[in-house]
């Protein structure tokens, strides 16, 4: 009885600092986007300038995001993130529903993907037969869980040190294309692009899902320090980096190898860049680069989701919840979450298209940030008198343009992928009954 007692007063750890909280932003949005989404960027807005509007666009569009949730993460500084705040902004059954569909599909997918891809790239790497692809993502993928079930100051160290890796190649793509690239690129125009042209709306869509990640960091609000203004600064200042980051490397790279080359290049112009500045060492170095990108946006997701599992057990929303509310009392980390969650990014590898999975709950995801957003309004007029500790810029304009841009993203999937949407809104949908069974059953027959 004392130890289940004393196993009931093991709090998460509030030690994560500003430095940790911007480095799982950076770290958690900067994957694989920007090394190879130059080619389809600039083919959907059809012109250099076009290509770098379209990135500017995304970020600042994310920009209104972010700063919207800042607002809301400062009144809220709840584990969970978006599941909390869409249970205080609405109802419970509504934040049942945001977290179910992020723990049981999108993250898992997300990290699923990440795994994948890592594989397929060490595989190139050390020239490994592409039938240990499987294995080796699998290992990847338990390998970071591990560390993560160590205390968070370790994930977080971690985060840090792939953020700052992770930059030296980008900041060498940077270097080259601004000082050794050729003046004349932006005077180039793709001559045979617009045949695909999906134009610029389409372009920025592109963007949107490189920049896509940043509200992670918001699952750890009960393990940041002072998370009522920590929340916001790195939110804000974690974007504003990647915008800087994403802008920089689209110009580097358009003033070295110019607009044609990339449209022909595709997915390889980064590539081609590193072995044409570097040489052959410089392709290494880039794909170094890269897999540790890749290692460290896994790192960040995995340290994240699995919070999320977590408070929405230590609401006895979930079966099992008693197992899954679980923190281990020295490390303070919610070790079974985390196993939870890598048994279904496991099960995903080997059995199913991580990569799809992840794509049809796009459109479920954007649909709970437009309903995030109007929390903003929301909370204002709940509470007129609240002193804010940050306050959205250009109030209302600011969570206007997150809620349109969102808005422009479900459209398109509309659009694009109608199975797709259907079949997101069915995986959601599937936690209906269970939200009745754990949740309202549970509370009908608990004792009065």
């Amino acid at each position: 009885m004392k130890k289940k007692e004393a196993n009931s007063n093991v709090k998460l750890n509030r030690s994560l600092g500003l430095w940790s909280a911007l480095s799982l932003v950076v770290g958690t949005i900067i994957g694989v986007g920007i090394f190879v989404r130059q080619a389809a960027v600039l083919n959907d807005a059809g012109s250099a300038t076009g290509a770098m509007l379209a990135w500017l666009a995304g970020g600042l569009l994310t920009l209104a995001a972010g700063l919207s949730i800042a607002e809301i993460a400062s009144q809220i500084p709840a584990t969970g993130g978006l599941y909390a705040y869409m249970e205080v902004i609405y109802n419970k059954f509504w934040g049942f529903l945001s977290g179910w569909m992020q723990i049981i599909v999108y993250g898992p997918a997300m990290i699923a993907s990440l795994g994948a891809y890592l594989a397929i790239l060490l595989g190139d790497f050390f020239h490994i037969q592409p039938q240990w692809n499987i294995p080796i993502a699998i290992v990847a993928v338990v390998a970071v869980g591990l560390l993560n079930t160590f205390p968070n100051r370790f994930g977080a160290a971690f985060s840090i040190v792939t953020t700052i890796c992770k930059l030296v190649p980008v900041a060498a793509l940077i270097i080259f294309g601004l000082f050794f690239g050729h003046a004349d690129a932006f005077t180039q125009s793709v001559s045979d692009v617009h045949s695909t042209v999906g134009g610029f709306g389409v372009a920025m869509l592109a963007t949107l899902f490189a920049f896509d990640g940043w509200i992670l960091v918001a699952n750890l609000g009960g393990e940041i320090k002072n998370p009522k203004k920590m929340l916001p600064r790195a939110i804000t200042f974690g974007i504003l980096a990647v915008i800087a980051i994403y802008m920089l490397v689209s110009y580097g790279v358009l003033k070295s190898i110019g607009p044609q080359k990339i449209h022909e290049l595709g997915t390889n112009a980064i590539p081609y860049m590193a072995n044409k500045d570097f040489g052959v060492i410089g392709g290494k170095i880039l794909s170094i680069g890269i897999i540790i990108s890749i290692i460290g946006c896994m790192n960040g997701k995995i340290m994240t989701f699995p919070r999320i599992m977590y408070a929405m057990a230590k609401e006895n929303q979930l079966p099992f919840s008693k197992q899954l509310a679980y923190l281990n009392p020295k490390t303070r980390t919610p070790i079974v979450s985390i196993a939870a969650v890598l048994a279904i990014v496991i099960i995903m590898i080997c059995f199913f298209d991580a990569d799809r999975l992840s794509e049809l709950c796009i459109f479920t995801v954007y649909c709970f940030y437009v309903m995030a957003f109007f929390g903003v309004f929301i909370l204002r007029k709940r509470h007129p008198d609240r002193k804010r500790v940050f306050s959205v810029p250009l109030y209302p304009f600011t969570p206007i343009i997150a809620i349109l841009a969102s808005l422009f993203v479900i459209c398109s999937e509309i659009g694009s992928d109608f199975i797709g949407v259907v079949c997101s809104l069915g995986i959601v949908a599937l936690g209906i009954p269970v939200y009745y069974f754990e949740v309202t059953s549970k509370k009908n027959k608990a004792p009065k």
